[in-house]
């Protein structure tokens, strides 16, 4: 709805509906050692093509996201989203103009999210998935704490590779719900193995790592498995899987990830979405929804 001024005789009735003489005598409360006696010292406004100048110029200052190389390892990325994405979340199947509480959203939308759910479980080659977490760093930390529940420990070993924002987390996560983290070294290669016993919950590996490294964690997890512990693979690259070796295959008991790539662009570094997804053994421990 447009803004539209009042004119001197709205303003006019709105002082006699109160009881007022004029607008000044709204403020007779206030001391006059108080008041301003001119306008704020403050830049004219400017007109809209004037603003439009203004901002552009401030944004070239910025680095722009498509004028330097993306690694693959490390957070989020510009990708080409398809034009078909936005068409399809607003087809009248996932989307209506009532409220979320109207039963026609509520079935897109548990629809929506059944399918979104498989198309997880296929990427990771896993059994089952949520309907997303936060982000992919809380998905790493609630994990962890999965692990935990499952296993009865509270001991997780995080490898070197993992991304630094998402092991913060995990610290951090750990401090306040009360597990520890065990950290490999990042130069001190994979040697994960020598770090697991009995105490340990799950090994948290990322692939491709950091750096970087895509690595074949097969033999890892047997190791964990044989110790009692879970393996936990992060992969902060989603559309990865397209191309490598699936989680679900090397064994991977549960799968934390971050979704950013599917369909999110940029904007200031989000948003983001959390992947979450395990084995069907496990689906009682799982965070979040399933639909």
């Amino acid at each position: 709805m447009r803004y539209l001024p009042l004119t001197a005789s709205d303003r006019a009735s709105m002082l006699a509906a109160i009881g007022a003489d004029s607008i000044d005598a709204l403020f007779d409360d206030v001391p006059e050692a108080a008041r301003l006696a001119g306008p704020v010292h403050l830049p004219r406004a400017m007109g809209e093509i004037e603003v439009e100048r203004l901002v552009s110029r401030m944004a070239a200052r910025n680095v722009a996201a498509g004028s330097v190389p993306f690694f693959i390892g490390g957070g989020v990325y510009r990708h080409h989203v398809p034009a078909a994405v936005d068409h399809l979340i607003q087809r009248g199947e996932f989307l209506t103009s009532y409220t979320p509480y109207q039963p026609e959203i509520s079935q897109g939308t548990l629809q929506y999210l059944f399918e979104f759910q498989t198309q997880v479980a296929l990427l990771t080659g896993m059994e089952v998935a949520n309907a997303s977490l936060y982000d992919g760093a809380t998905a790493c930390a609630e994990a962890v704490m999965m692990a935990n529940r499952v296993t009865g420990r509270h001991e997780a070993v995080t490898s070197g590779g993992l991304h630094p924002h998402y092991r913060e987390v995990c610290e951090t996560y750990g401090r306040f719900v009360g597990f520890e983290l065990s950290t490999q070294d990042p130069l001190d290669g994979e040697e994960l193995a020598r770090l697991v016993d009995r105490d340990t919950s799950c090994v948290v590996v990322q692939n491709p790592d950091f750096f970087g490294e895509v690595r074949d964690y097969s033999g890892l997890a047997r190791i964990c498995h044989d110790a009692g512990a879970l393996l936990v693979i992060v992969v902060t690259e989603i559309l990865s899987l397209g191309a490598l070796r699936p989680p679900g295959e090397m064994g991977a008991d549960i799968v934390a990830a971050e979704g950013q790539s599917v369909g999110n662009a940029l904007n200031f570094g989000g948003p983001h979405v959390g992947l979450f997804a395990t084995r069907d053994r496990f689906v009682r421990q799982m965070p979040g929804r399933l639909v």
